[in-house]
Parts: structure tokens; sequence; C-alpha cells
């Protein structure tokens, strides 16, 4: 059974001329021959995702959303930076083949690398795909040992000594996201103050070892090997990519953590099969991590705080959109309850923290 991402005809009103793409294409990258097929990835909600064939070559494309002008979150050329910049120094970012900011092609930035073929897992496991349990165990010890491998990457070897501002990066997620909370608060959504404060009272010092930070390291963002499904082949999804404090990236991937045992209303909030038998808890992933890292974790609340916050913002800013009439997709109507099981998630660690 084939259990990699299924590309489907390219959605309505997300079509693009593909003269001046093969163009650029033939000229950029050699060896290409025989007939340009554009088909698309359905998943995801943020940059728009392609796949580009010439005969048995296979390309990613990726260019920002239709309309959408805020470069920082959808900047195409920092994805392509980072990507060549991590060649040869971890060996999960895929290989960029091109990029190109001549809006003449496609209408916006965009840049092409390697397919990795594999499996990506989301909420469930596919139909026909079973693990035992020390083979849960063995994966997701796997996930968190590739997401340290990234933040042990000399990020001044790679080039990358200016893709970040390491100095002040934690009050600047707070202080941000703080921000882009208040301005996206619609009035069916909670106060969030409590915890706006209690992260900006309990922010810690700068870390003496800034690392790249991926901040949206998760299960979907990983491909595994379709032989071997219990070792990562490629990590996806570089748009928020930066250099930082690593513990706010574990952090953010804790956020995403629902283990088995936690309340009926947080599985409400499962996106990844992390509830499976074997599967590490957020204590076991913290402290799996301390190990690797030899990084003290003894502010692990604040970083799983922050990361419920972040993830509760980013619910709050696309429910904005529905709640005005910006868009009538009836999936977002319901982010307003993951808001509220988000915000009062981090009050609970809040409430519970020795910090």
């Amino acid at each position: 059974m084939d259990y990699t991402d299924q590309a489907k005809p390219v959605r309505k009103g997300e079509e693009f001329d593909q003269a001046g793409l093969r163009e650029f294409l033939l000229d950029t990258i050699p060896g290409l021959t025989g007939d340009m097929v554009v088909r698309q990835f359905p998943k995801g909600h943020s940059n728009l995702t392609y796949l580009v064939t010439f005969g048995d070559t296979e390309m990613v494309l990726r260019r920002p959303p239709f309309g959408t002008k805020a470069k920082t979150a959808h900047d195409m050329g920092r994805e392509y930076r980072v990507l060549t910049a991590l060649q040869g120094l971890y060996r999960y970012a895929p290989r960029p083949l091109g990029y190109s900011e001549d809006s003449d092609i496609l209408g916006a930035p965009f840049y092409v690398m390697e397919r990795i073929r594999g499996i990506v897992l989301r909420k469930n496991l596919p139909p026909g795909l079973v693990f035992s349990p020390e083979q849960v165990k063995t994966l997701f010890r796997t996930l968190v040992k590739v997401h340290h491998d990234l933040h042990a990457v000399d990020y001044k070897r790679a080039g990358l000594d200016n893709f970040g501002k390491p100095q002040g990066y934690v009050a600047r997620q707070v202080i941000g996201w703080s921000r882009r909370y208040r301005a996206a608060r619609t009035p069916d959504a909670p106060e969030g103050e409590e915890v706006m404060a209690w992260l900006t009272e309990k922010m810690p010092v700068d870390t003496d070892r800034p690392a790249i930070v991926h901040n949206d390291f998760k299960f979907d963002n990983v491909v595994l090997d379709l032989h071997d499904p219990m070792r990562i082949v490629g990590v996806l999804d570089w748009e928020m990519a930066t250099i930082g404090d690593p513990l706010m990236d574990i952090g953010n991937a804790l956020a995403y953590w629902v283990q088995s045992d936690d309340s009926e209303e947080i599985q409400l909030m499962r996106m990844m099969p992390t509830h499976l038998q074997g599967a590490l808890t957020r204590r076991q992933m913290v402290d799996l991590y301390a190990q690797l890292s030899g990084r003290t974790m003894d502010r692990y609340d604040f970083y799983y705080c922050f990361g419920l916050f972040r993830l509760a913002v980013i619910a709050q800013q696309i429910y904005f959109r529905f709640y005005h009439g910006q868009t009538k997709d009836k999936r977002f109507q319901m982010m307003i309850f993951g808001v509220q099981i988000l915000e009062k998630a981090a009050r609970r660690v809040i409430a519970a923290s020795k910090l």
C-alpha cells in the first residue's frame, strides 16, 4: 500500500501560468526532459505546495498564498536560504533546486526543492499501517533526537550568523504573540491577560547557546522512510525557522503533544498520533532532550505554557477571519473552541507551576 501523500489537481483559484515556470526550471535545473505536469498537495494552511514532475523527476514547489503581502510570514527566500545553508550539516533538510523573485513567472517569489518520498503521520495512522508499542517508543525517541540534531548544528558554520537575533528572542516572542492575540481577540474569545502577564513575568534570560529553531517541529512536518517507518528521512516546512532559544522550539512542539491520559477536552485538540500505546509523554520527551542536549529543563513550565498560548493565538487569528466574514470556510468556525481549550490548559500549567 502506498502511504505517501498524494498530489491532487490544482485547486480552483490557485492555478498559475505554467509556461514561465517550465522555462525557468529548464534553464535552472540540468537534465530535465519530457512534459511538465503540475499537481497540488492539499494539506497545510499556509504556503501553497505543488508537485512538479518532468518524466520520472519529481520536485516540490512552494509559493505564498494568493493575495498575501506579508513578507515575513511567507518569505520564500528565507526558506530557500536556510535549506541551502543546511546542506551537508543536517541530513534531513530537503535539497533546494532553484529560487526566483521574478513576479512575472508565478506572480510571487517561489522556490523548488527535491521531493522526499515517504510517510507523513497526521491525526491517526493510515489504514493498514500498524506499529507495536515498542516501535512507537522507538519512533518517538527518534523524533526527539532529530529535533535535537537541528539545535546541535553550528549556525555560524552554516553561514547563518545574521539569520536571526538571538539576543532578546524570548522577550520578542512573548511580546509579539501577546500583541497578536490582543489584535485578533473577538468578544467570544478568552481574555488571556492572566496568561500573558505570567509569561511576561516568568521570562527566562537569553540563552547562552542559541541555535537554529524550526518553530513548527511536529510529526506532520517530518517524513518517515517508506521501507523503515522507524527512520526519519526528512523535515519539511521551514518558513518560520530562525536563530533563537531552542527551548522555545521544544515548548512549541510540546503544545501539539496530546498524550493518552490527557482530559477528554484536550483529546479534542489532538492532531497527531501521540496517544498511541508506547508513545513518550511530554515529561519523557523533555527528559530525553535534556539528556541529549545537556541543557537545563527546570523552566519547562514556561516553555510549555508559551507553546500552548502561541497555538491559541494561531487558532484565534484563523477564527478572526471567519468571525469578521473574511472567509466562509466552516472549519474555521470551530477554531474558537480550540482557543478556549488551549487558554484553559495554559492557565492550568500556571496554577501548578512552582516557577
